[in-house]
């Protein structure tokens, strides 16, 4: 039976050439992606900034709700096409959303990096990535093996196969599906599928690509359940990431416990967070996980 660890864990992201941190404060944070550096909001940095002057290439200022609106400023605008960055061998575009982001989350990095090595010297792994994105983590995946890529999106899914070919990884095996997450999962169960590794992204709502419902709090354990059934004693890794929620992520580990019962290995859960630039720079969180391996 899995155990969970007694002790939360930090995975920090300190940042590379195609993303940095520079400063944080006052509920915002500037970052630069390669050439470019933004302001972003920040809720979590509540502490006061360490520089006095942000002479950032744009901000995105916040709508007056709570889900996420608003809109970007730009005082030298980039590329409408967006632009190119790496990490490792991978290769995508980045580019400034409507919804804040940048089509990547930086903070992945060091997840990326923990599901490469619980698959080292596998050349032949199953793996599936759900609410897959863009397919940085797909693409991470695919020197291992097949990777099955699940996003409702189908812009997203459209943007992962740009940067599948952008990395010179068009051949790769890889299955780009625009499909909800739920019920992919539910029909891979029925069908007996199983994988080696399967990392998780959801969002706190969302909607299928036919109109379905998602709501984190209602959907998770049945998903997670699911998830379960798809892995056995040889599996290597389930990784899942929550973003924006009031939740806890020992509250996840309870979730993966009970889900994962069946399975020999370790849960581990805490924080996601990025490393400041520079001498003594702060540690700014920016997700929770929950995490199940197998030696």
């Amino acid at each position: 039976m899995a155990e969970i660890a007694a002790q939360p864990l930090v995975m920090e992201c300190e940042g590379w050439d195609a993303y940095r941190l520079i400063d944080s404060g006052a509920g915002r944070k500037w970052e630069a992606f390669g050439p470019y550096s933004f302001i972003r909001p920040e809720p979590q940095a509540m502490w006061q900034p360490r520089l006095s002057e942000w002479p950032a290439d744009g901000e995105f200022v916040p709508g007056s709700d709570e889900d996420g609106g608003g809109r970007w400023v730009f005082d030298r605008e980039p590329p409408e096409e967006g632009w190119e960055l790496a990490w490792n061998e991978v290769r995508f575009t980045a580019q400034p959303t409507p919804f804040r982001h940048l089509q990547f989350f930086p903070d992945m990095a060091p997840v990326w990096d923990w599901m490469r090595e619980r698959l080292a010297g596998r050349g032949d792994a199953e793996t599936m990535n759900m609410f897959g994105y863009t397919g940085l983590g797909s693409l991470a995946l695919s020197q291992h093996g097949r990777v099955t890529h699940v996003d409702a999106s189908k812009k997203s899914v459209a943007q992962a196969r740009e940067n599948a070919a952008l990395s010179g990884m068009e051949d790769r095996p890889i299955r780009w599906l625009v499909d909800d997450a739920a019920k992919f999962a539910a029909r891979e169960v029925r069908r007996e599928r199983r994988y080696d590794g399967i990392i998780l992204d959801p969002p706190k709502f969302g909607r299928g690509p036919k109109n379905e419902t998602w709501r984190l709090e209602e959907g998770l354990p049945d998903l997670i359940g699911d998830c379960a059934q798809l892995l056995d004693a040889e599996s290597r890794f389930l990784f899942l990431t929550v973003y924006a929620v009031r939740m806890s992520s020992l509250a996840l580990a309870g979730l993966l416990k009970e889900k994962l019962s069946h399975l020999p290995g370790t849960i581990e859960y805490g924080d996601l967070a990025v490393r400041e630039d520079g001498e003594g720079g702060r540690l700014l969180p920016t997700a929770i996980f929950a995490r199940w391996s197998n030696p």
